[in-house]
């Protein structure tokens, strides 16, 4: 059984946004646009629903309509903590700086592990990081 997935609104950011995720992690992205499922209550261009699949982070999104409100990421990270071998999470942790903020380097800590926190530039909160060392 798979953990919870996280789905995204978007505003109106959600093609590009997936897209970079995409990129990022090594994932194909599937995105369907609003025309393709029938909806009038938005662009028809817009994204009605996107997602990742194929590699190792799995997420989910869409372009809001109507009165939803956009992804607010406050008091939530998404964590990559050993999702990966430390130099992909290192890689992945660069990417997701590119016009984002790093809010804490990704470095060893005095238990032993490495991590660090990255809010990318659609405003999501990671927390990436790995046990042992680098070549682990």
């Amino acid at each position: 059984m798979a953990g919870p997935t996280p789905y995204i609104l978007f505003p109106g950011t959600a093609r590009e946004a997936l897209t970079f995720y995409g990129d990022v992690f090594g994932c194909a992205v599937q995105l369907h646009t609003f025309a393709e499922f029938g909806r009038a209550d938005g662009s028809a261009d817009a994204i009605a629903h996107g997602y990742l699949t194929g590699g190792a982070v799995v997420l989910s999104g869409a372009d809001v309509s109507g009165d939803e409100r956009p992804v607010r990421s406050e008091g939530m990270m998404l964590a990559l903590l050993g999702t990966a071998a430390p130099s992909t999470l290192r890689t992945w942790f660069s990417r997701l700086g590119e016009g984002g903020r790093v809010v804490d380097d990704l470095q060893k800590r005095p238990w032993g592990a490495s991590d660090g926190q990255v809010i990318d530039r659609y405003g999501l909160h990671w927390l990436i990081g790995f046990e042992g060392d680098e070549s682990d």
